[in-house]
This record gives structure tokens, sequence and C-alpha cells, in this order.
């Protein structure tokens, strides 16, 4: 309650901050120092929880338990190295950097009630507090008439499904009387009301929507595509993590006794996002369209973590948020370096710029999977739990297939970067506060592939 509290303090101390400093990079330093306070916040409530204890909050609308307060730790460390990577693009997008910032803090209120959440309207809450600042941020370049077309797809696609999402609560709350979900009556039934199964294929279409699970993909690649590069990488890594995050608590908390009833739809939707995900995602030539596309591939691997409803498959989840956020982020920090974004884009890259070659190799690895890094560590968690849950194998083996297929167009920006004659042309000079952001993302990748437990703490 702390972070939730201290997160929508402090975006509206950086909304005011942005009004009344000028300076660009002055507005880039108070964010930053906002962000390692809300940071020690989560962690001075990390510090004074007690293992293995849960508390709840208004009337048990909202539980604060050990897991909750360690994702939001690490979604707030995970914003922190976001800003310090791409702070510098961030200021370049318009003129009132101030609030751009400000709606990342909103959009951490929203993951914090996400993560807590007991009651169905903190649910649709939390949902809309990360929903409605990305809808702005896609649209603030205003010089490009893409950011805006972009900005009014994720606003249509996003209203239609938060329709969806009210009429699943509403046909819930029909059919029990009761928003809270650790008591819906349905849980000791033998057969399901009619109403609380379409309820439920109604949230589960939602919550697809929301991290772009397939066939409900298909606003993400114009939408990333068309938003500002440094917008996009928080869209396209903590703001899913969120989403998953109560997609997984909801369907864990309220519907695991039922889990014979939706969990073969969810497994046909994981194994259709892989599908469309990864195939579609060969045939791009532009590295971040490419990107775009590998999110709704990496959203079909942490589908796993719903599908399998077992403690392992929470384990999954934090690792796999982590580990695929840090890659990403690294990344569009490394695509942001450079003026083209295509796959030519990258050509001669290690010849120019070795390190920065080098470090976008473990990206590119763990985004892949490969053993070593963090990628490889967070599929396996995720097969893991699948194979634990008796009849997924199925699944099991066509995302290892997918994943193979994953190794074709990840493995395309190596060949640019260091078989490709070419000279590649960057925005800029790489500072050495740069290069070092980078080499630290890459440790963390390889820290995270080496000892994934560092993210695991007793009690999780």
């Amino acid at each position: 309650m702390k972070a939730i509290i201290a997160a929508t303090i402090l975006g509206i101390i950086m909304m005011y901050a942005g009004f009344v400093v000028k300076e660009k990079k002055s507005v880039l330093s108070i964010a930053i120092l906002l962000f390692v306070l809300l940071l020690g916040v989560n962690v001075w409530e990390l510090g004074t929880a007690e293992w293995g204890v849960s508390k709840s909050l208004f009337n048990f609308q909202i539980i604060i338990s050990p897991f909750s307060i360690w994702f939001n730790t690490l979604m707030t460390a995970a914003t922190l190295l976001y800003v310090l990577l791409m702070g510098n693009d961030i200021i370049k997008v318009g003129k009132h950097v101030g609030e751009y910032f400000a709606l990342f803090f909103f959009i951490l209120v929203g993951t914090f009630m996400l993560s807590s959440f007991n009651n169905m309207l903190i649910m649709f809450l939390g949902i809309e507090i990360i929903s409605i600042p990305q809808y702005i941020l896609a649209g603030s370049d205003k010089r490009n008439l893409k950011s805006s077309e972009a900005s009014l797809k994720y606003f249509l696609m996003g209203a239609f499904s938060t329709g969806i999402l009210l009429m699943g609560i509403t046909l819930i709350y029909g059919a029990t009387g009761e928003f809270n979900v650790s008591k819906f009556s349905f849980m000791q039934m033998e057969h399901l009301n009619p109403l609380v199964l379409t309820g439920i294929l109604f949230l589960m279409i939602s919550f697809a929507f929301k991290v772009s699970a397939a066939p409900m993909h298909f606003w993400t690649p114009d939408v990333y595509d068309g938003s500002p590069t440094p917008f996009t990488a928080f869209m396209a890594t903590i703001g899913k993590a969120a989403a998953f995050v109560g997609f997984i608590r909801l369907f864990h908390t309220s519907f695991a006794s039922v889990s014979g009833s939706w969990t073969m739809v969810l497994a046909i939707i994981t194994a259709a996002t892989l599908f469309v995900g990864n195939i579609t995602a060969v045939f791009q030539q532009s590295v971040k369209r490419m990107l775009a596309y590998s999110s709704i591939a990496q959203a079909g691997f942490m589908l796993f973590s719903v599908v399998s409803v077992s403690a392992l498959a929470w384990q999954g989840l934090i690792v796999y948020a982590v580990a695929y956020t840090v890659a990403t982020l690294g990344m569009f920090a490394v695509l942001l370096k450079l003026k083209d974004y295509t796959f030519d884009g990258f050509n001669g890259l290690a010849k120019k710029e070795p390190l920065l070659a080098f470090v976008t190799t473990i990206f590119v690895f763990s985004l892949a999977g490969i053993p070593l890094t963090a990628g490889f560590m967070a599929k396996f968690m995720m097969l893991q739990a699948a194979m634990s849950q008796g009849n997924l194998m199925w699944l099991v083996i066509f995302a290892l297939l997918m994943a193979a297929i994953s190794a074709y167009y990840y493995f395309r920006v190596i060949i640019a970067m260091y078989f490709k004659t070419g000279e590649a042309e960057l925005n800029a000079e790489v500072s050495g506060t740069d290069k070092f952001l980078l080499v630290l993302t890459a440790l963390i990748v390889i820290a995270i592939g080496i000892a994934p437990q560092i993210l695991l703490p007793a009690g999780i």
C-alpha cells in the first residue's frame, strides 16, 4: 500500500515539476531521482513485510502478499533501468517531457493495484490506470501521423476490450452476487452456471487483448510500430508484464478450482499466439516491427504461467517478466542508437561499435532462449510448469518448435552485425554512460541466466 500511495504522490510531483522546470535535462534528472525514491519505498515495504503473511486492506479489496511486494519492487527497478537507458531519447519526443514521466508513475500505480487486487472493481481500475496513459504515450509524437494513428487504434481496441471486461465482470457478479475474487460461490459447485462460464470467457478474451495474444493481437504491430520508439519499449515490456500479473492473479485465485473448464481454451490461444507471433516475425524487414511480432510470441510463452495452475507458474512469471523486460529494453536501447531500423541498418555494426554489437548479441540470445542467458531459464521454467500440469505435453512440444523458428529471425540481427558488409549509421556518438548502462543490462541478463533464484527469494 505504501508503494501505491508513493507512486501517486510522486507522479503528481513529477507533473508539477514539468510545469516549473523548463530545462529537459533537469526534468530527466528529477525523474530519475523520484524513481530511485519510489524504488526505495518498495524496498522499505519489502523489508518491513512478514514473509509468508498477507495483509488485507479496505475490507479485503486489496491483499498485500510477498509476491505482490516483490513483483512491485522488480517492476519499479525495471522502470528505473528503462529511464536510465532511454531518458535522453524520451526527452526528444515532445516539449512537455515532465508529463511523460508522470504517466510512467501512474502506470506503476495501476501495476501495483493489479498485483494485489482482491476485488474485480480494483482489478478494473488497475487495468484502466495502466491503459489510459499508454494511449497518450502512443500518440505523443505530434509531428508523426503514424503516432496519432497508433494512439487512435490503441484507444479503440482498448475501449472495445474494456467493454468485454466489464461484461465479464457483470456476468460473474450476476451469477454469484460477489466482486471479491476469493469468495466466489462457484468454487464449491459441481456444475457451473452458464453465466459464470460466459463471464470467464469474456474475461479471458479481454486479458488476451491486453497482453496481445492471438487472435486478439491485430492491434499490436501497428501500435508498436507507430508509437515513438522509447514508448514502444515501455509498452512491450513493463506494460505487458503488468497485464500478465493481473491475468494470473485473477485466474489462479478465482478460477483455479474450475480450471478444467477453461484450460483447453487458453491452451489453444497460447498455441495460436506462439504460431502467429513467430511465423509473422520471420517475414519482417524492420527490426522494430520484428520486435513487435516477437513480443506477441513472447506473450505466448508467458501465457504458460496462466495455463499452468501451480506455484511454479507464479515463479516462472516473475523470472520471465524480468528476463524478457531487461533483454527487450536492451534491444530497444541499441535500436535507438541507429538511424535505420531495418536489418540492413545493423550491417557492419560489429566493426564500427564492437561493444554495442556484443551486448546486442547477448540480448538477442536471451530473447531466443539460448543457454546461459535469462531467456533460456525463463522459457525452461514456463515449460516445466506446463509439464507439471500433466495434460499439456502437446503444447510444450509445439512451443519448442516455435522457439526454434524464433532463432531464425533473432539471429538475422547477429548475421547483419558480424557477417554483412556495410557501415551502420548512428544517430549520435555512443557515450561512456550509454556503454556502461548497456553492459550493466547485459550482465543482468547473464546473471539471471546463471542464477535465476536471485529473483525468487524465500516465500515467493
